[in-house]
């Protein structure tokens, strides 16, 4: 299941029952407005949308 958060910042939970979870942003001003950026490859929220410049960090250009 996935639910978009209350406060609009393009933050979606997710949760397969199993016990694991996952957070995945739209974009970088969502996870900054999170205070999660920048994000590590692998790591909660990460995706490769996220890392333009394919050094394993997202997020990481103001």
């Amino acid at each position: 299941m996935t639910v978009e958060s209350a406060s609009g910042t393009g933050r979606s939970d997710s949760s397969n029952g199993s016990g694991g979870g996952g957070v995945s942003y739209a974009n970088c001003a969502a996870a900054r407005a999170t205070g999660a950026a920048p994000v590590r490859r692998g790591g909660p929220g990460c995706g490769s949308h996220l890392d333009r410049d394919h050094d394993g960090l997202g997020c990481d250009r103001g």
